[in-house]
């Protein structure tokens, strides 16, 4: 039979336990609000055929099985979840006893991922409470394997709990029902439903101490309520506030996953707004927070951008980060363009070259930007000035440049707020329809005669000279 009850990567005494829950300022819940099948519009036909065997699995083995999360959230609010996570009881060295297909991962928390193709079930054993750290950045002595940095992140956290004690470490309550398969009833212990049915979005427990622990969660609060038309609870925006300059802490890569988050999937235009409105944005973008506080067509520019790239993510049309990323660092790269162009004798792709190099590193030190992003982004950036020309062999070749589209569009973009007149748009917009007799007339040219080829001359023998 599995072990049932709490499970902790190292032993706690009860008296140890129960000093660890007061210190950590989290009590033990208190009977879950149950709303039965009939209550809740949670259908086994919304959740993936990989998920439902996993749930049966880990049930029939004996141990406790929900979905939990956004899945159960999303669910409820008559969305189509597709990312399913399941907690459990099980330790995840036992998850991986029940499935052959399934890896473990992580540091600092493990989780069991129980792969079925392309599907991947994240698999997570219920966790406790964590240790509030002490003056050198660790856990509190009762457990090694948790550990927070001097401002109160949690850096290293493998420590297992009960249901009643995980809900306490889930970070909105709309993200903390649990779906239970042993009867399809929804358990919930903080009050979840009423807040999904707000569209309130409401951190569990101490916002404050919540945000410490992980400083991305304000980043998640912005991408939950633009996402799912929320309102940010006033206590949780008072503790963002508060804590805002702790986003300078997180690591540079993953910062970069969130950004990929918040503006990838749909919603890119509202979670703009609410960062700018939390003053999130500055810590993200300094130099493009700079130029939006003062250039009201750069804003035109940032907010069309996001526009078209939620149009298209709602049309299935592919985005990607490099565009965006282009469009954030438009004004900085060029200001800094025009400063070299005015230093010394350097052309205007030149100077938009250098200016995207540098920077692009500048902006490194706060979201790393992976290579295969900004090498593109800064070739797009440095080609808008080649759109002012137009006639000749070599703006004739500039179509075919690997890079073309994406610096059309750019310019394009340019274009709608006044940056680049009409005229050169509806050029190039039209030249692509053309055929090549057509383009050569209007990037006035001349139909190339061929040259006619001479036959080699016969080489004289020896005896010939």
């Amino acid at each position: 039979m599995p072990r049932r009850g709490c499970y902790y990567t190292a032993p706690f005494s009860d008296l140890k336990r129960v000093l660890y829950l007061k210190i950590s300022g989290i009590q033990k819940a208190s009977e879950p609000r149950i709303i039965p099948r009939p209550s809740h519009n949670v259908s086994r036909a919304d959740i993936s055929k990989s998920a439902l065997k996993v749930l049966y699995r880990l049930n029939k083995a004996g141990y406790q099985a929900f979905l939990v999360g956004g899945c159960v959230r999303d669910a409820l609010l008559g969305l189509h979840p597709k990312d399913f996570d399941v907690a459990t009881n099980a330790h995840p060295d036992e998850v991986r006893a029940l499935f052959s297909n399934c890896r473990l991962i992580g540091r600092r928390f493990r989780l069991a991922h129980v792969r079925f193709g392309r599907e991947v079930i994240e698999v997570a054993t219920f966790r406790g409470a964590a240790a509030p750290a002490d003056g050198n950045g660790n856990g509190n002595g009762f457990d090694s394997d948790v550990a927070h940095d001097e401002q109160g992140r949690i850096l290293r956290d493998n420590v297992y709990g009960t249901v009643e004690e995980d809900v306490w470490r889930r970070d909105f309550t709309c993200n903390a029902l649990y779906y239970n398969i042993a009867d399809f009833s929804i358990w919930d212990y903080v009050g979840g439903m009423d807040d999904i049915r707000a569209r309130r979005l409401v951190l569990i427990g101490d916002p404050v101490k919540r945000l410490r622990e992980d400083p991305v969660r304000m980043l998640r609060a912005v991408r939950f309520a633009a996402k799912l038309d929320f309102t940010i609870d006033h206590a949780a925006a008072l503790a963002i506030a508060e804590t805002r300059t702790l986003l300078r802490n997180v690591p540079p890569a993953r910062l970069f996953d969130e950004f990929l988050k918040m503006f990838q999937l749909g919603h890119a235009q509202r979670t703009f707004e609410l960062l700018r409105a939390h003053r999130l944005f500055e810590l993200l973008f300094p130099e493009t927070a700079e130029h939006l506080d003062r250039d009201e067509n750069f804003l035109r520019f940032v907010e069309r951008a996001l526009a078209s790239t939620d149009e298209r993510v709602a049309h299935g049309q592919a985005v990607t980060p490099m565009f965006l990323i282009g469009v954030f660092l438009w004004a900085p790269v060029t200001r800094f363009a025009e400063e070299l162009r005015e230093q010394g004798q350097v052309s205007d792709v030149e100077s938009l070259a250098v200016a995207a190099r540098e920077i692009t590193l500048m902006q490194q030190s706060r979201i790393a930007l992976p290579r295969r992003f900004t090498a593109p982004m800064c070739d797009m950036l440095a080609m808008q000035p080649r759109f002012e020309v137009r006639r000749g062999r070599r703006a004739l070749g500039f179509l075919e440049h690997r890079r073309f589209r994406a610096a059309y569009d750019f310019m394009m973009l340019r274009a709608e707020v006044g940056e680049v007149d009409r005229e050169t748009a509806d050029f190039w917009t039209a030249v692509q329809t053309q055929n090549q007799e057509q383009r050569l007339q209007t990037f006035e040219l001349s139909a190339a005669k061929k040259r006619r080829r001479r036959k080699p001359r016969r080489r004289r023998s020896a005896g010939q000279a």
